[in-house]
């Protein structure tokens, strides 16, 4: 796995013309969001229509819906999502004129020479808290540029340009580009094995992670309470957050509720901090504590970004709340591994509801031949689990894996009595709509199509009680 530098880096310094291929696409859209922002004249084409290419055209960007060689007009180069095939006529039209075709991985260092990055990796949590660390600087008066992989409610965007020092980044290792910089700063919040198609390996995913951070020019902070992350931050001598008694900015009184969080955190022997954050779960106010950390790290005003935090109000797919009907409250989360399975079910348990029902999708035949085996155990938190056949999301089906896999990892962990096998997202729906009963909890959990669970069973109880 190579983790070079990216070949193109383009001079961003100065305004440029930029024609962004997919534009409409979760990616695409951000960064043309914040070329556009910055100052560029940017030009984008997607093959629908969408209520991103819209809100592109509302900020200043010319938007086409089809693909056309000359859609490309005067752009000085082309930046395309990795799904755009070398045969779409604008791709073919840019090389024809000796256009750079720039990735996201190249485009990113040339964001950075700008504002560096603060960047926040790891293998979970790092849409959530990047979202408050971008959050907690605006509260803190700093202003940042933002790119995050799920809308942020409280800044009405995924992506932003503003004048601040810094730029917060979601820093993905899936395809190398955390290790896009200059970087201010780096946080991790946990390291497991994923994406090691890309890697080559476990040795090699955390020799990735470790570049992260021994190239960082700023402040290091790793998560304390998770074992590969402590190791790796000892390695290279980089600071921690956690509940653990000798991190450096210590979690300490965590009260956990069904909707908030509370806590202090403590950095040395004096600086301590008030936290209450409208999040719930222990892995939040991780996620909490890992943001602040960096704050104040970075000398920015930790006390005004923690009041910042007091009215977060949440990211997309992340515990977000789809809502209630017949006394069941319906949660939604972007969960696809087993520890993150098991920190959404905790929060939902600590809530304090009479049962937790969960729906769970498996997400790709590559992480359900991996990880099937090690979900048994992650759903412990749950009354009731329902799973469902696996979302591929555009993998190619390997031979005798699908999501009977981890319906015997659940048997075989001894949850045979609270599981059921419904194989369509209807016969989810169905099941669901008889089952819940005032008083419960339902958590739609997957990365795929399992979200629209959630409102077609609010429909079903709604109907049912009328």
């Amino acid at each position: 796995m190579p983790v070079d530098a990216p070949r193109h880096v383009p001079d961003l310094s100065t305004p440029r013309r930029v024609h962004v291929i997919a534009a409409g696409g979760t990616g695409m859209s951000a960064l043309a969001t914040v070329l556009v922002e910055a100052g560029h004249r940017v030009t984008g084409s997607d093959a629908v229509d969408s209520a991103a290419l819209r809100r592109l055209a509302d900020l200043g960007v010319t938007v086409f819906v089809g693909h056309d060689a000359a859609h490309v007009g005067d752009a000085e180069f082309v930046v395309a999502s990795t799904a755009v095939p070398a045969d779409n006529p604008e791709v073919v039209e840019a090389r024809e004129r000796g256009l750079d075709v720039l990735r996201r991985l190249d485009l990113l260092p040339a964001l950075a020479q700008r504002q560096p990055f603060v960047s926040v990796s790891g293998t979970h949590g790092k849409t959530t808290t990047s979202a408050l660390l971008s959050v907690a600087l605006t509260g803190a008066g700093e202003a940042p540029s933002f790119l995050v992989g799920a809308p942020v409610a409280s800044l009405g965007t995924a992506a932003g340009f503003r004048s601040g020092r810094w730029f917060v980044l979601e820093a993905d290792e899936s395809d190398a580009s955390f290790l896009a910089g200059p970087r201010a700063a780096a946080l991790v919040t946990n390291i497991e094995p994923d994406h090691l198609e890309f890697w080559g390996g476990w040795d090699e995913l955390l020799a990735g992670f470790r570049t992260f951070l021994e190239q960082t020019d700023g402040p290091c902070i790793v998560c304390a309470d998770d074992p590969e992350a402590r190791a790796l931050g000892e390695l290279v001598g980089a600071a921690s957050y956690g509940e653990a008694d000798d991190a450096t900015h210590r979690v300490e009184r965590l009260v956990l509720g069904p909707d908030r969080s509370t806590f202090d955190l403590v950095s040395g022997d004096s600086a301590t901090v008030h936290v209450d954050v409208p999040l719930a779960g222990r892995h939040n106010a991780l996620n909490v504590a890992g943001a602040l950390s960096v704050v104040r790290a970075l000398g920015a005003d930790v006390d005004a970004a923690a009041a910042a935090l007091a009215d977060f109000a949440g990211v997309s797919r992340r515990f977000e709340l789809v809502g209630s009907a017949a006394g069941v409250t319906v949660i939604d989360d972007y969960a696809h591994l087993p520890a993150e399975v098991a920190a959404v079910l905790a929060a939902g348990r600590s809530g304090g509801w009479d049962r937790v029902v969960a729906v769970f999708q498996p997400h790709r035949y590559s992480r359900t031949e991996r990880h099937a085996a090690e979900f048994g155990p992650s759903f412990g938190d749950a009354d009731v689990l329902v799973l469902c056949e696996l979302y591929p999301a555009g993998e190619a089906p390997r031979p005798g894996v699908d999501g009977s896999l981890v319906l015997e990892s659940v048997t075989a962990a001894g949850r045979n009595d609270v599981v059921v096998w419904r194989p369509t997202l209807d016969d989810v729906v169905a099941f669901l709509t008889d089952e819940l009963r005032s008083g419960d909890l339902l958590v739609t959990i997957g990365a795929g199509d399992v979200t629209t669970v959630g409102p077609r069973v609010l429909v079903g109880l709604r109907e049912r009680s009328s």
